[in-house]
């Protein structure tokens, strides 16, 4: 739904309850779109690094390759053999 300025200004409670049960507003301004009116969200918080520390276990060779699955992706079709 779009409208003008002026009817947004009077309608505002309408308007905002339309956008609160889903529906698209858009407030334009010498008939073209100016603003969207959506419902308020939090913004999600920064990630704070080490939150986690001491619940999250994580195996000594986690960054070793298993070289069976090298082995797999050599000569297949993700990493065809090189051809001169």
């Amino acid at each position: 739904m779009q409208v003008n300025m002026h009817e947004a200004k009077s309608q505002l409670s309408r308007l905002g309850r339309l956008a609160w049960e889903g529906e698209e507003v858009v407030i334009a301004k010498a008939g073209e779109p100016y603003l969207r009116l959506e419902p308020f969200a939090k913004r999600p918080t920064d990630r704070k690094p080490g939150a986690l520390k001491g619940e999250i276990w994580i195996a000594e060779d986690f960054d070793e390759a298993d070289q069976d699955i090298i082995d797999s992706f050599h000569d297949s079709p993700i990493a065809p053999a090189e051809h001169d």
